[in-house]
């Protein structure tokens, strides 16, 4: 078990720089693109099946307590460690972030977006993979905060060369705002471990804030919290998103939402609500109202782009819907419960199964099309992918309605236990702000489903024979193969929620007690 979790951090680092390396003779199948690309499909798969065993492997009778640990000094100076070790909170985004990269390198080797060396294509994904996978792993505030920015260029890259139209301004605009974030958020981590003598997350929770004053609390997570909130993205810190997304190749924007999101949630929990826990109470009705206020504002600019005659970009409505399902993450943090930060626990695996199969399902229908303008594609009838296509037009339906909450699917519960916890928030905090924000949010869940039903009525039904003369692919068999996984998850999750929760609620009652229940 600690091997394997080594591993998993390690290996892509080693893959990419093999990827980098001339091919040996007996492997380089029809090409040298093709034997690069088969080995970014091998090295990401052996990650998944290392995952797999390692999550066979964890004790799922003791959620709450880090296994696969690894503690070796590193920077005695400072008192910086490697450790790595995985709960119930981090084990269920490791094993996410490990399918999606595979799934991604698959489609990849079928699908390779346009640009420079496939070679360099393959390291850069695996050089993300690393880093996103140590985010998940360590368990001290400077390999986090490393593992963190590691993730920052090759992303940049995968932008500014692979990407679409602007996609140099995009690039630009993710690399900045990401980078002051993190400036600011490294000088907060700083603040911790000098005035507490320690940098391991673990020591640092389980004295739950009492080595640091209240005011440096209030500092740290005013720091810290700015840094995730630009990664996660919080409204108003989210403009750098639909942009990143709309330019990005189809696998980028797939982890960029399904994955890099999605360690911005993951420090507020890991590190703010159980390090800084008085920071947080007096910052958690701000961090509600800005959530509540994303909800909502993430919606209406879905609605604005699925109108007919606003020439809204697919992909960028889906970058806007991410600010709003966001929201409700950010929500249940805000309550400080375990009802409240289970459902935020909940809703980002649900995040990044169902919009990781929607960018690919937009990216598939980008290619048939050569567009992903929804007023092109809808013509004057609508789009009519139930008649053209019906199989690729069944999923984008799928996942619609898996995005906007129907209950059976995995989209529902998180959101339903981020309003839970604002109806009944910790003690302390103002119980009719947060009644107010599960109303706004309330609202939000109805925004949500008009704007999807939009895209669903514009770009599935329709009349094929009223419109341009079309003959679109359906669903090819690597398609299928890669998009599979998440539906069946997003199903499985759906119906079974107590397979995630039963990992996740011990662990964050422990984490919510200070690491003594």
């Amino acid at each position: 078990m600690q091997f394997l979790l080594a591993f998993i951090v390690a290996a892509p680092l080693l893959g990419a720089v093999a990827a980098l390396l001339p091919a040996p003779p007996g492997l380089k199948g029809r090409s040298p693109e093709q034997a690069v690309l088969r080995h970014g499909v091998t090295v990401t798969g052996v990650i998944l099946a290392a995952a797999v065993a390692l999550t066979l492997g964890f004790d799922h009778d003791a959620p709450s307590r880090f296994q696969a640990t690894t503690d070796i000094s590193w920077i005695q100076a400072l008192n910086i460690r490697i450790h790595l070790g995985v709960d119930g909170i981090s084990l269920p985004l490791l094993l996410m972030t490990a399918l999606l990269f595979f799934l991604c390198a698959l489609y990849s080797y079928f699908k390779l977006p346009e640009g420079p060396s496939p070679k360099a294509f393959v390291a850069l994904l695996l050089v993300l993979e690393s880093g996103t996978l140590a985010t998940f792993a360590v368990l001290d505030l400077m390999l986090f905060f490393l593992a963190f920015e590691m993730v920052l260029i090759p992303m940049y890259f995968l932008i500014a060369r692979w990407g679409g139209a602007q996609r140099q301004a995009a690039a630009w605009k993710f690399i900045l705002y990401t980078l002051l974030g993190s400036v600011v958020m490294l000088l907060g981590l700083l603040l911790i471990g000098l005035n507490s003598g320690t940098f391991d997350m673990v020591a640092l929770a389980s004295d739950n804030g009492r080595g640091l004053t209240h005011t440096t609390q209030i500092l740290a997570v005013l720091a810290i919290g700015t840094g995730l909130a630009v990664k996660t993205p919080m409204w108003p810190l989210h403009s750098w998103l639909p942009d990143a997304h709309t330019a990005a190749p189809t696998v980028g924007s797939v982890l960029l939402a399904g994955v890099l999101l999605k360690m911005g949630t993951y420090g507020f929990v890991r590190i703010l609500l159980p390090v800084t826990p008085d920071g947080m109470h007096t910052f958690a009705p701000y961090l509600g109202a800005l959530a509540a206020v994303g909800i909502v504002y993430g919606s209406l600019a879905c609605l604005s782009l699925a109108r007919k005659g606003n020439k809204g970009d697919l992909k960028r409505l889906i970058a806007y819907s991410s600010v709003g399902h966001m929201g409700f993450v950010l929500l249940g943090i805000a309550t400080m419960t375990p009802t409240g930060v289970n459902g935020a626990l909940f809703a980002n695996i649900a995040h990044g199964l169902i919009t990781g199969l929607l960018f690919f399902l937009v990216g598939a229908l980008k290619d048939r099309y050569g567009t992903a303008d929804i007023d092109t594609l809808a013509g004057a009838t609508g789009a009519a992918l139930y008649g053209r296509a019906p199989r690729l037009g069944a999923l984008l339906a799928f996942a619609a309605v898996a995005s906007l909450g129907l209950p059976g699917l995995a989209g529902f519960w998180g959101e339903m236990l981020a309003l839970f916890g604002a109806f009944d928030p910790a003690a302390g905090l103002s119980r009719p702000a947060f009644l107010t924000y599960m109303a706004v949010g309330a609202f939000g869940t109805l925004l949500t489903a008009a704007y999807l039903l939009v895209v669903v009525r514009r770009v599935c039904m329709g009349d094929p024979k009223a419109g341009p003369e079309l003959t679109l692919a359906d669903v090819h068999r690597y398609e299928f193969a890669a998009w599979t996984p998440l539906v069946a998850l997003t199903v499985l999750a759906g119906l079974w929620p107590a397979t995630l929760l039963g990992l996740t609620d011990p662990a964050v009652q422990k984490l919510l007690a200070g690491g003594n229940a």
